[in-house]
């Protein structure tokens, strides 16, 4: 069986494969200070309670765009599962795709596994939405490369900042304010209204643009824990995709276990 870890900003995402079929899915906060140790009781404890045991995982790959958690991960791997993880960044782990800017070490481990998944799955020209601690838009070729893309803050992100740089305004959790109107007559609904449908216009105005300037038809696809909640509220996004991440370490892994 393989595991699969996903570390983000916010959360670090773990996963189990056998073969093609996903066994479970378990996350835990992003802490720098969290050893391989708390992580290994927690995750064989989850693991165990799901029917998984953790002495039938036999191989782990790794995405991160955390440093300082790489070695703790790594020896989670090795202490817990006796297999030492292969890392996105490897210089002798073959992805099945390029990243064509003008430096590709600067790109993410999690934003060339999404250009491989969605490549695999929806084939191409592509636009991948991905709603994490930021909110990316990646645009993959017809070929399946990664061709650059945006970055902006996320939008959890926004909104603790409009708190913390504020004196009066209070702290929210984004949600789609429906039929009200979009001038809101209350200072939370005029908050909720300019954030969530100024994070619309964002996300319609750089698709858009993107489409422009590539002058070619391109598939729009989101993940992320927030990707439901926008693309209810948008038609440019086509299709929502949770697993993308976690699915693209699976097809490295299976592209480079021989």
């Amino acid at each position: 069986m393989l595991l699969v870890i996903d570390c983000g900003n916010t959360n670090v995402v773990f996963a189990v494969y056998n073969g093609e079929a996903m066994l479970g899915q378990w996350r835990a906060a992003t802490k720098t200070d969290r050893t391989a140790d708390e992580y290994g009781v927690w995750l064989t404890q989850l693991l165990e309670r799901d029917g998984v045991a953790p002495d039938q995982i036999t191989h782990a790959i790794i995405a991160s765009v955390v440093p300082d958690k790489n070695f703790d991960l790594k020896n989670l791997c090795e202490n817990y599962f006796k297999c030492t993880p292969r890392f996105i960044g490897d210089p002798d782990l073959n992805l099945g795709a390029s990243a064509k800017v003008d430096n590709p070490k600067e790109v993410g481990a999690d934003r060339i596994i999404n250009a491989v998944a969605a490549h695999a799955t929806y084939k191409g020209p592509l636009i991948v939405i991905d709603f994490g601690t930021a909110t990316t838009f990646d645009v993959i070729d017809v070929n399946g490369d990664y061709c650059g893309g945006c970055i902006s803050p996320g939008i959890n992100l926004s909104m603790e900042a409009l708190h913390m740089a504020t004196a009066l305004l209070p702290r929210l959790q984004v949600r789609n304010p429906g039929q009200a109107p979009i001038i809101g007559t209350t200072t939370v609904g005029q908050m909720m209204s300019g954030v969530f449908w100024g994070y619309i216009g964002l996300i319609e105005g750089l698709v858009g643009r993107i489409k422009a300037e590539r002058a070619e038809k391109m598939t729009v696809v989101a993940t992320g824990g927030l990707a439901p909640l926008f693309a209810e509220a948008t038609k440019v996004i086509e299709h929502i995709d949770p697993d993308l991440t976690l699915r693209g370490l699976l097809q490295v892994h299976e592209r480079n276990k021989g």
